[in-house]
């Protein structure tokens, strides 16, 4: 497929550049099936049944933008996977000024050595010193917001509250899985109430899931690894709650991409401990997650991609009009749709995923 079949068009004023407050005053539309409808994220448990179960990703955003100097040139770096106790692979602002063996000074006392370089550009960044690395970023590093956001603000401290969900446990990730940050105490108690079960798992967020697709094709584009987690017991309970009925609802595209990673072609979900690539794009058939709560995601982005594979191409470009029409806010800090895919009501046409 063509990755101009994934365009369209946003006004810039649908780009939320703070997120609702409180949270979960947030809009949610709602696409079940076909059928597109209108709600706030207070109505999410009236739209799903008892024995479904949610499941969060629990990693904690850590300050991963860095800025500093190789001698008299200023290089900026943007942490997005963790190669070692001390090493990170960066994408680096101002990289025809480093070369591998160069030493960067972020200031703080916090250096680095940048001892390689990989095919898409980016250094993996060595670390000086003997405090752990996390350390070393609460001196020097500040939180790594979007760039669709950092392009019209700056960062601040209501950012370091705003940009963690409520379930942030493990520290690792450099973006947020931001689907999750419209749950508070009070819309969890309401899930409870209804019987709607939730399960943790662990996907640390990289930077690469900014990175706009260049090729013109969907073949053409390569994904960034992100490192995982599904415990043994995790997996077994998810098993349980589809084999009992109920469906498996992931909150926020990082959930589904470690669960389907994690599920064999019967569906059945195995403990997973390492990197996934996974891409789904339409003609992906999903194995394990019944539906998904998401953002409003960029044009020509792998996101959209997926959610697209999910409910299917056509569904989402007119879900998406809609959503524009009815003034959504979008991206990382906008409104939630929550997608149900109806399987047996779904043309192959529409490449929806089964």
């Amino acid at each position: 497929m063509r990755v101009d079949q994934f365009d369209f068009e946003l006004p810039s004023d649908r780009i939320a550049l703070r997120p609702a407050r409180p949270r979960d005053s947030a809009r949610l539309m709602c696409v079940d099936g076909a059928a597109i409808s209108d709600h706030g994220v207070m109505d999410l448990p009236a739209r799903l049944r008892a024995g479904d179960v949610l499941v969060f990703n629990d990693t904690k955003v850590i300050p991963a933008q860095l800025e500093g100097r190789r001698g008299e040139a200023r290089i900026g770096a943007t942490l997005h996977k963790r190669e070692g106790p001390r090493s990170w692979w960066s994408f680096v602002r101002n990289a025809r000024r480093l070369h591998v063996g160069d030493r960067v000074e972020f200031g703080a006392g916090v250096a680095a050595t940048a001892v390689a370089r990989g095919e898409d550009g980016a250094f993996l960044l060595q670390f000086h010193g003997h405090e752990p690395v996390e350390q070393l970023l609460a001196r020097a590093g500040r939180m790594p917001l979007p760039p669709y956001i950092a392009s019209k603000r700056p960062a601040d401290a209501a950012d370091e509250d705003d940009y963690q969900t409520m379930f942030a446990r493990e520290e690792g990730a450099v973006a947020a899985p931001t689907a999750a940050l419209h749950f508070t105490p009070r819309l969890l108690a309401a899930l409870d109430e209804r019987g709607i079960g939730r399960e943790m798992l662990t996907l640390h967020v990289g930077a690469g899931t900014f990175l706009p697709v260049k090729a013109d094709t969907i073949a053409g584009h390569k994904m960034h690894a992100e490192w995982g987690r599904i415990d043994a017991a995790t997996a077994a309970r998810l098993n349980a709650v589809r084999a009992n009925g109920g469906r498996l609802i992931a909150v926020g595209t990082t959930s589904l991409r470690l669960v389907e990673s994690a599920a064999g072609e019967d569906g059945t979900i195995q403990p997973f401990d390492g990197d996934t690539a996974i891409f789904i794009t339409p003609g992906y058939r999903f194995k394990a997650v019944d539906g998904l709560i998401t953002n409003f995601h960029l044009p020509r982005s792998t996101l959209f991609m997926l959610v697209s594979a999910l409910m299917g191409l056509d569904v989402m470009q007119v879900a998406y009009a809609h959503a524009i029409e009815e003034e959504y806010r979008f991206y990382s800090y906008g409104d939630a749709s929550l997608l149900l895919p109806n399987w047996t009501d779904c043309p192959l046409s529409t490449d929806c995923g089964h």
